[in-house]
């Protein structure tokens, strides 16, 4: 079949001009946590000097997480109705809000105030929801993970510049850069972002529901088959990791006496192995194998890792079990985010990438109070212990569903 030459030429333009806004977009990504990572090497030791202990600054780490929780949903709607451009627009606006409610953050009461903003910031959500827009089916869930790869970085020079800038020239400083920072990528977007990614077809259909705070339109994605349980499975699968993650900086600090710098350099450690896996490792083995083996072998990884992790006594052996637990995890992520989108239409997706991030919310709202509960009472063992069982029932399920489906083929 002769294709004539002026479609070809267009359909060049049209992809080159995708391909600069997804290199917009990673950078705004790897900017987004850069700044991210800076307010975390800040607060607590902010939060220390307002007089928080351990219990407080649990509360206000909670506080995020329910305001996050609420506003996922929300902010993927609101992008899939507005567009990129209006979503990636508010995600900076507020990042900007947040930091400059730090920087004057002198009082306990305004270190609440500070994470009101934390509602719209969800540029990554954003961020997957233009890949995802502008990237072809099978080829998504490689797209994805170069976000991740994005992360890695933004991880490791923001933790570094936190630390640097906190310890030289003190927390209300550090805070101001993030502020500039949020508004430079403010500035990105509004450069570089087009007003919308979705195509024509998927915009028509979005018209005819305009509400942003839609119950029925966000649990009406519930209803897609196949929908529903690769949602539980994220949830399920993935809390008992996540009460790992956010109890790390606690377990680091009081099970292995870090100090905060040898935190950071551990964390960077973490941001390179990410690096690897996302940038190098999830794209060709996304092309090499179907979605459905790799989620499996990302959970029978996590159960293994749960073992090791229950009975790891070194530093030493915290660095092997993270190698393992970071690549599955990654995996994890990645291909349930890239599943799910694409089990509901393209005018859907926003929304979809909003409840997958507030799924990493609810882990944050509840895996504090659950982890602490644990480590206290049971010790670490018991957080490795409970996410091996726990993946190992999933892998089961899984397992079980496969070979019956390879069967039902034959038959």
């Amino acid at each position: 079949v002769f294709m004539p030459p002026v479609s070809s030429a267009a359909n060049t333009a049209e992809q080159s001009g995708k391909m600069r806004v997804i290199y917009a977009v990673y950078v705004l990504a790897a900017l987004d946590i850069t700044w991210m990572f800076l307010s975390f090497s800040v607060t607590p030791y902010l939060a220390k000097k307002l007089g928080f202990d351990t219990l407080w600054f649990g509360y206000l780490q909670t506080t995020v997480g329910v305001i996050q929780l609420i506003g996922g949903p929300m902010f993927g709607r609101f992008g899939d109705l507005f567009g990129a451009r209006a979503a990636l627009s508010l995600a900076c606006a507020a990042s900007t809000v947040f930091f400059l409610l730090l920087a004057i953050a002198d009082h306990p009461f305004l270190l609440f105030v500070h994470k009101l903003p934390t509602v719209f910031m969800h540029v990554l959500p954003a961020c997957q929801m233009v890949v995802t827009d502008l990237s072809e089916p099978e080829k998504r869930a490689d797209a994805l993970s170069k976000l991740g790869l994005c992360f890695g970085i933004g991880m490791i020079v923001g933790s570094t510049l936190g630390g640097h800038l906190s310890t030289h020239y003190g927390e209300t400083f550090a805070a101001c850069v993030g502020a500039a920072g949020s508004a430079l990528s403010l500035l990105i977007v509004l450069s570089f972002i087009p007003k919308s990614t979705k195509s024509e077809a998927s915009r028509s259909t979005e018209k005819q529901n305009q509400k942003v705070f839609s119950l029925g339109e966000i649990t009406r994605l519930m209803k897609f088959p196949g929908v529903m349980r690769i949602f539980l499975i994220k949830i399920i699968a993935g809390l008992p990791s996540g009460i790992f993650q956010v109890m790390f900086s606690i377990i680091a600090m009081d099970f292995f006496k870090l100090e905060a710098q040898q935190n950071g350099y551990l964390m960077a450690y973490f941001g390179i192995v990410q690096m690897v896996v996302q940038g190098g490792v999830i794209g060709r083995l996304s092309s090499a194998f179907p979605e459905k083996t790799l989620l499996l072998l990302s959970i029978g990884i996590t159960a293994g890792v749960g073992l090791a992790q229950a009975y790891m006594q070194t530093v030493f052996q915290l660095c092997l079990t993270v190698t393992p637990w970071i690549f599955s995890l990654s995996i994890f992520n990645v291909i349930t985010d890239s599943m799910l989108t694409k089990r509901v239409p393209s005018s859907d997706t926003g929304t979809m990438l909003g409840l997958c991030a507030s799924v990493q919310a609810l882990v944050r709202t509840i895996g504090p109070t659950i982890g602490g509960f644990l480590y206290m009472n049971y010790g670490l063992s018991s957080i490795g212990l409970i996410e091996f069982f726990v993946n190992s029932l999933v892998f089961v399920y899984l397992l079980h569903q496969l070979l019956s489906k390879t069967e039902r083929q034959k038959e």
